[in-house]
């Protein structure tokens, strides 16, 4: 693949400080789709302004803004999703999809365990998490994963033959597990990760944190047991 086209989707709920720094540090791509999530701020607004498309999606979750954003996009020979809160270093997404313009892998995860990390920036409930959620992986569908990182690259062809339906917590995971079980080839490459501009709606509450670990669990041992049908 020369010259890919490249598009990234990236869900944003109540992101207007951040928001603006992401699309500035993307590098230049064919296609930038912003979901809204339902943002009670200028979210969309300052997204328009910095040059990116805007799709609403009222229905909340973070698998539900990937799945517009999904739905949006022309023919894109890779897709990128990346966060709108800043954690990430959107300037490294060449990182990502080099090995699928190479023919070198289908998707690409930005791993943040194996990266340079800012002091505080995971937190801890979220580094037991991830490290637990790959630990299940790595028993149950005999694959090593190092991260559950939402900075990520896969191949369009790929994507749309995963048929994602995750519509909350579960996205990441499952994209994860049906990729090993359509036998893509996955990498992980070392990505820089600092902390977030406002307060996670996931790892930032104790009840976002609960309810977030047991969907990724539920969602691996789910699978599992499919498999086993």
């Amino acid at each position: 693949m020369t010259s890919p086209r490249i598009a990234v989707v990236i869900p944003a709920l109540n992101e207007e400080k951040s928001l603006p720094l992401v699309l500035a540090a993307l590098p230049t791509v064919e296609d930038v789709v912003v979901v809204d999530n339902g943002s009670t701020d200028r979210t969309a607004e300052v997204a328009r302004a910095g040059g990116a498309r805007v799709v609403e999606e009222l229905r909340r979750g973070y698998g539900s803004a990937c799945l517009a954003g999904i739905a949006a996009l022309g023919d894109p020979d890779i897709v990128v999703f990346v966060d709108a809160d800043f954690s990430d270093h959107p300037e490294e997404l060449p990182l990502l999809t080099a090995p699928i313009a190479a023919g070198e892998a289908d998707m690409v995860i930005g791993s943040r365990s194996l990266g340079e990390r800012e002091r505080g920036a995971l937190l801890p409930q979220a580094r037991f998490g991830n490290a637990l959620a790959c630990f299940l992986m790595r028993v149950l569908y005999g694959h090593r994963y190092t991260d559950l990182g939402p900075f990520r690259a896969i191949r369009a062809s790929s994507l749309r033959a995963l048929g994602m339906r995750d519509r909350n917590f579960g996205w990441t995971v499952e994209m994860q597990i049906r990729a090993l079980r359509h036998g893509l080839r996955i990498r992980e490459v070392p990505v820089r990760y600092r902390c977030r501009i406002g307060t996670s709606k996931i790892t930032g509450t104790i009840s976002g944190t609960i309810r977030a670990g047991y969907k990724i669990l539920w969602t691996i041992f789910r699978h599992a047991l499919s498999r086993k049908a």
